[in-house]
């Protein structure tokens, strides 16, 4: 087993997740469509991809798309349409269909060029009809297909500031479950996935039913059982002795078992045996590595891309009560009903209804996987996050509630 930091993991390079495969596995089998839900990190495209690999080798055909880039659904269309051209009976009864701008054959033009060619000829007028042929092509065949389209709220988001409307986002839903249902047991299998959520956004634009066709799975965090396997397996892998308790430390630093996470401090402890001249590791390594390799320095661009997920999940205003709801509970411990409350009073002048914008920010917040709610508030789940966004606000945040308090003096003041 190869460490891998960043990367999707596939084969031999896979670790665990066999109950969730399973499952996944029984339901494109049943021909249910899933929609796949899990916060950052989790590893959902390494299960997408040993589950498109393992039903490959039993006789599916397998696509992934990943629309991340996406602005329109010319745009998804297109990048369907790549996943495609490597499966020649497919890609050439596609392009039979567009013979007025595709002179080529499939086999002169790479993917990437079938890409730029399919997406020249489509439009706000023609989309529809061109993927629904597209969709159609893949249902036509005697194989069973499983289409994969990872990062859909990011594009349907993208969209959606764009236009400045939900008209876009609301027609591009209803239109890929009209298709599916409309080619019935002989559709491609749907996948959808994403690393912020799908759900609250349907919800907060008031369409919830567009995706009622979707059979929500949610990819949860690793055990303390499973995280300790894992390291010791790379630990075998990479012939790195580790003292005992090693793998248990690393789990007890990290609060909860992301797969990412425990990839990533095992890699950086290698490193830092490396570094220091010595063949194994040690539990106080840990304690070492945790502070100046996943907090320092050289973890920030791994653990930034968690304010680059938020910022893509929200407009200004709900990206801006986001940010004030996790450095209140870092530096806080908790986002307590008492905080929620003052945020309200202190944003109601600035954000219109306020209430209502802060509660949906908690449920993206709790679906994604930042925070998780109890009976005191809302606290972090990881404690590398915590730490890291600790850092990043004990110098200059001030709790709401004497935030609140102090707002309030300087009133009665004038």
């Amino acid at each position: 087993m190869r460490s891998s930091t960043g990367r999707w993991v596939s084969g031999d390079g896979f670790f665990d997740r066999k109950a969730e495969l399973e499952i996944l596995e029984s339901r494109v089998r049943g021909r249910n469509h899933v929609l796949l839900t899990g916060q950052r990190r989790m590893g959902k495209t390494s299960v997408l991809r040993e589950l498109g690999r393992r039903l490959a080798y039993d006789g599916w055909i397998f696509l992934f798309v990943d629309v991340e880039g996406a602005a329109s659904p010319e745009d998804a269309i297109a990048d369907i349409a790549q996943a495609v051209h490597p499966y020649r009976p497919i890609a050439s009864r596609f392009a039979e269909g567009i013979r007025r701008w595709l002179s080529d054959r499939i086999e002169e033009v790479s993917a990437s060029q079938f890409r730029l060619k399919v997406r020249a000829g489509l439009d706000p007028g023609s989309w529809r009809r061109y993927g629904e042929r597209l969709l159609r092509d893949c249902a036509s065949q005697e194989e069973p297909v499983l289409l994969v389209i990872d990062e859909v709220p990011i594009f349907l988001k993208r969209m959606l500031e764009r236009d400045e409307s939900a008209a876009r986002v609301d027609e591009f839903l209803s239109w890929l479950r009209a298709t599916t249902q409309a080619l019935g047991e002989n559709s491609p299998v749907l996948i959808l996935s994403g690393s912020i959520g799908l759900e609250p956004l349907v919800r907060r634009l008031g369409i919830p039913d567009r995706i009622n066709h979707l059979d929500p799975f949610r990819l949860g965090p690793w055990n303390r059982e499973t995280s300790v396997a894992c390291f010791e397996r790379l630990a075998e892998s990479h012939r790195l002795p580790v003292d005992g308790g090693v793998a248990g430390a690393v789990y007890d630093s990290l609060g909860v078992g992301v797969p990412q996470h425990v990839q990533s401090f095992f890699a950086r402890l290698r490193e830092h045996a490396t570094m220091q001249g010595r063949d194994r590791v040690t539990v106080e390594d840990v304690a070492e590595v945790y502070r100046n390799g996943l907090l320092g320095p050289s973890g920030q661009s791994d653990l930034v891309h968690y304010e680059t997920r938020l910022r893509e999940a929200f407009d200004d205003e709900g990206y801006s009560l986001a940010m004030e709801i996790v450095a209140e509970a870092a530096i806080e411990g908790a986002f307590t009903l008492g905080a929620e409350r003052s945020l309200a009073a202190l944003y109601h002048e600035l954000v219109e209804d306020v209430s209502v914008r802060i509660a949906d920010a908690l449920e993206v917040l709790a679906h994604d996987g930042y925070l998780e709610a109890g009976e005191d508030g809302y606290r972090f789940q990881s404690r590398l996050l915590k730490d890291w966004w600790t850092a990043r606000f004990r110098d200059h945040h001030v709790a709401l509630e004497r935030r609140l308090e102090a707002s309030a003096a300087v009133g009665n003041t004038k």
